[in-house]
């Protein structure tokens, strides 16, 4: 969070922990000459795709002249490829690569790691070029180069990195030096290094013992994740509402970065910790198409299987001077919105921006400008292409993991699924959520009394059998549910009855 508005949500379950990062001894099942790319069977449902751009069996040097540091995920979105490349770089990194057919066969192993988590109908997509990513450096075991992340601006800092990364730089392999890493000692950043490459000779070994498909390691989750992708100069606190993950978190940063620990904080209050800071109702607006403008204006989004369009009005705002002003002062606050929608949503892919038609072209540059200020805040990798010929801004969005609108909805079964609507898991955790709120919000409540869809019951049986009860548990008092005649699956009733027996 950011001045109390909601700027990036993660949601990771504990039965459906993130794929992305994670390390695998795959198996080819077929390759495709036709598509210069082949399939792999890592251990999931579907087998993974493995472009042939993306499998590179070279020698370090080979390697690093062939591929970009940061080509695939999961090198953290703010460690882009070496500084200084010119067009000899990028004619370098584009040379042509044998075809994959004389380079993989049907039966081979191969060690890939997830580059995208498998999205819809799509299985997850893998690359050989892996990555380790720690707290200040990213360990690329099969490239050779030193990079350093471009939001890194001095150049005495960044040569004073390299110094220290060189003289512990490991025979083989690359590095990146990531943002997090700048103004921390040379003794942190060693360290750091010497541990990936623990990390990495350990995966080496399992490698070499486990049969394929096998998961050779895993990414952290997503609290340890976080903790760890946290830049020291954007971040002051660290909220947590649980008293075990607190401990895992001072755990981990007594490890790795014992300067965080007076930032973070355990939180006690009887209010929950999402109606405290607002943010169940901010994921609720995220959930909606038209996102309103301070100014009166707003703007909406729609989703496609090829694109994501967004279409900015100006709806209730009329200006104070003329038309003029108030389309540009439109269309700057959307510009800002728009990033910020993108990154809570986790927008990927194409993305088309429709403006209000400006027929300055100072305006439009204003526009693209205040387009592109706002994408510094955002970790993931955005391009913009520019204005249209039709007036449209085209651009690209890095998307590594399903948006919001697919974590936490479903088809809509009314409407032959053209529309969303909010799924059955995300209603259920919602309920748990309230029935806390409910709880706590009221010292003389006795007991909750829980209306909910079938399928809503179901779920819990099946999934969260022991939610309920534990609670009733916490809270020292009874939950009842019973399930609703029918109705929505996302309607529900939560009753908490005081002492005297009259509901709240």
């Amino acid at each position: 969070m950011e001045n109390a508005r909601l700027l990036e949500i993660q949601i990771e379950r504990v039965r459906e922990r993130s794929l992305a990062g994670s390390i695998c001894k795959g198996r080819v099942l077929r390759v495709l000459p036709g598509m210069q790319a082949a399939f792999v069977d890592i251990g999931l449902e579907k087998a993974a795709f493995l472009p042939g751009a993306d499998f590179f069996p070279l020698s370090a040097d080979e390697y690093a002249d062939a591929t970009p540091e940061d080509a695939h995920e999961p090198p953290p979105p703010d460690a882009p490829a070496a500084e200084g490349e010119d067009g000899a770089d990028a004619k370098r990194r584009q040379r042509v690569l044998p075809p994959i057919e004389e380079r993989l066969q049907k039966g081979q192993d191969v060690i890939v790691q997830i580059s995208k988590e498998p999205i819809g109908t799509k299985g997850a997509r893998v690359t050989s070029n892996i990555s380790l990513p720690g707290r200040y450096l990213v360990y690329l075991p099969y490239s050779g180069q030193i990079g350093v992340s471009r939001r890194i601006a001095s150049d005495e800092e960044r040569q004073r990195l390299r110094e220290a990364v060189e003289a512990v730089a490991p025979d083989s392999g690359g590095i990146i030096i990531r943002t997090a890493c700048e103004g921390v000692s040379k003794k942190e950043i060693q360290s750091d290094l010497r541990l990936l490459r623990r990390q990495w000779q350990h995966l080496s070994k399992k490698a070499e013992s486990f049969p394929a498909p096998a998961i050779l390691h895993q990414e952290l989750d997503v609290i340890l994740r976080t903790m760890r992708d946290l830049s020291a100069p954007d971040v002051t606190r660290i909220v947590v509402d649980n008293r075990r993950d607190y401990q895992r978190i001072l755990d981990f940063i007594d490890e790795v970065m014992p300067r965080w620990r007076p930032r973070v904080e355990l939180y006690e209050l009887v209010e929950p910790i999402f109606e405290r800071y607002g943010i169940e109702a901010q994921i609720n607006k995220a959930l909606e198409r038209k996102v309103w403008l301070k100014s009166g204006g707003y703007i909406v989004i729609d989703h496609t299987e090829a694109l994501t369009a967004i279409d900015v009005n100006t709806g209730r705002f009329v200006g104070k001077t003329d038309q003029h002003d108030t389309m540009l002062r439109t269309n700057l606050e959307a510009a800002r919105v728009i990033v910020d929608q993108l990154r809570l949503r986790n927008i990927g892919g194409l993305i088309i921006i429709d403006f209000i038609d400006m027929e300055s072209a100072e305006d439009r540059k204003a526009v693209l400008a205040a387009l592109n200020e706002a994408l510094k805040g955002d970790k993931a990798r955005a391009t913009i292409l520019g204005l249209s010929e039709l007036g449209l801004v085209e651009m690209t969005r890095q998307r590594t993991r399903e948006s919001l609108t697919q974590r936490l909805c479903e088809p809509c079964p009314t409407c032959g699924e053209r529309g969303h609507v909010k799924a059955v898991a995300t209603t259920a955790y919602e309920v748990l959520r309230r029935v806390r709120r409910e709880a706590t919000m009221n010292a003389a409540v006795q007991r909750i009394e829980l209306t909910v869809h079938p399928q809503i019951a179901a779920f819990l049986a099946q999934h969260e059998p022991a939610a309920l009860r534990e609670i009733e548990r916490e809270l020292g008092m009874p939950v009842a549910m019973r399930q609703a005649d029918s109705g929505n699956s996302a309607e529900y009733a939560v009753l908490a009855v005081v002492a005297q027996g009259a509901a709240q």
